[in-house]
């Protein structure tokens, strides 16, 4: 197995954000020496990763509130969000994206909070696969095996936190974007209920609201971090507070246990371990964890599919009037135009396919009425090789296998609740396998309580180790 890592005695170390922060704060380090070891760990490896889309190492953007929580810790943004003077591509081929002219309202959330960016990271095409891979283009690379997917639509920015460029990425969610590649990267991803950060701009373009915006990190106190100083720069009011976690609460919690998804797809061995050990370390501390069957059946898979399909269909017919003049739909990628195919055979079942997907946060919501957290896989089975989620893979095939791999994650995407993906487990060749936590809407705080519990019983893979 090739891995790879940045890790080495800098000053970044091998420090987490959070002890980053209190680095500068007791002004042993600069946010400059920061940024500047940052960037030569990436310098050093992204040739491999293929992880940057967007250097901005010259002229780093630091973040806008001195003294923040997060202040002077590096971190790169995903490219399907303005930052001021760099494109915004997408992940796609199709068309050349001119440099933004503002930040966008995440950017600005994010450097709220005191983050310095010092470049963008790759997606997938408009966030559609669950593999960073192209078309023409070299895919971004899984650091702990390079020969493997790091998952998607977050996928740059999971191999650079995940390969020790810098402690904390921008992700945003819309089907599992955060958890996709934190699973696969062995890292904490933290999908927040819908509305609990400011939105992106691509969220007033949606006929149903279904992306969150986060971040990938390898801490739980880093996550804990990072949403406490987001809510601190802005918080909604609709919500309930989340504040600072700082460890696992002792209420006694009753777990609601999943591992058959809504496809049926089978669940490979090292994903069912994982899942199962985690379930026996949260009964160890106490709780009481039974199976449960999912509130939705094989229709919201293939509703969510339409929906999918509408959404590329949107994508590629709006590309020239909403990205760029030189957008060309016959240089989309294969799954985008796979799916515009998919709904325009068969338009008439958007509607009841929006319907029933408008019903899913009540069903949802019932699941919780006797459960406080329900514990699944992310995915059906480990990170695939590279190749097998690629889009020049026909179209028929490629569906089958993601809707195979993809089988819990878009669940907590229609019904606008969070959820969380913790490294759990090991490949018998070393690849971090993830575990799925879910909770109730707006209950984020339950999720982390609980990460700090697994991890200081179940402590993550190092890549470094």
């Amino acid at each position: 197995m090739t891995s790879i890592h940045a890790f080495r005695d800098d000053a970044l170390g091998e420090h987490d954000a959070v002890a980053l922060a209190e680095l500068i704060r007791a002004g042993k380090v600069s946010r400059q020496e920061l940024a500047a070891a940052a960037i030569e760990r990436a310098r050093l490896v992204d040739p491999q990763l293929n992880a940057v889309i967007s250097p901005i190492y010259d002229a780093p953007r630091y973040g806008t509130r001195p003294g923040a929580a997060l202040d002077g810790v590096p971190t790169f943004v995903k490219d399907n969000t303005d930052v001021a003077g760099l494109p915004t591509g997408h992940g796609s081929e199709a068309f050349r994206a001119r440099p933004a002219a503002k930040d966008g309202a995440y950017t600005e959330h994010l450097r709220g909070t005191g983050l310095t960016l010092i470049g963008k990271s790759r997606l997938p095409e408009f966030g559609f696969n669950a593999s960073t891979e192209y078309m023409t283009e070299s895919p971004a690379r899984n650091p702990w095996n390079l020969d493997h997917s790091i998952g998607a639509s977050s996928g740059g920015s999971a191999a650079l936190v995940a390969s020790g460029v810098v402690p904390i990425a921008h992700a945003n969610d819309g089907g599992g974007s955060i958890r996709i590649p934190a699973a696969c990267g062995g890292l904490v991803g933290l999908k927040p209920s819908r509305g609990r950060h400011i939105d992106g701009e691509q969220v007033k373009h949606l006929p149903l609201h279904i992306i969150s915006e986060g971040v990938l990190t390898r801490t739980v106190r880093d996550t804990a971090a990072f949403v406490a100083a987001a809510e601190d720069h802005w918080r909604n009011p609709a919500l309930p507070p989340i504040g600072q976690v700082h460890g696992p609460a002792r209420r006694r919690l009753r777990v609601g246990l999943v591992l058959r998804s809504v496809t049926g797809a089978e669940v490979d061995a090292p994903t069912r371990a994982a899942v199962e050990h985690t379930a026996a370390l949260l009964e160890k501390a106490g709780h009481l964890v039974e199976p449960i069957a999912l509130p939705v059946t094989e229709q919201f898979a293939a509703d969510f599919v339409q929906y999918w399909a509408l959404l590329a269909d949107l994508a590629i017919s709006t590309g020239k009037l909403i990205l760029d003049r030189s957008f060309d739909a016959a240089r989309a990628d294969g799954l985008s135009r796979g799916l515009r195919a998919h709904h325009r055979q068969a338009p008439h079942r958007t509607p009841g396919a929006l319907r029933r997907l408008r019903r899913v946060p009540a069903a949802y919501a019932r699941m919780f009425a006797r459960h406080e957290v329900v514990v699944s896989p992310v995915l059906s089975h480990t990170t695939p090789p590279l190749g097998h989620l690629s889009p020049t893979v026909p179209f028929p095939e490629l569906i089958e296998r993601l809707t195979h791999y993809v089988g819990y994650t878009p669940l907590n995407n229609i019904a606008g609740t969070p959820a969380i993906s913790l490294p759990m487990g090991r490949t018998d060749d070393g690849l971090p396998v993830g575990v799925h936590m879910s909770a109730a809407y707006g209950d984020e705080r339950t999720l982390i309580e609980l990460a700090y519990l697994l991890e200081a019983e179940n402590p993550f893979p190092r890549i470094q180790d």
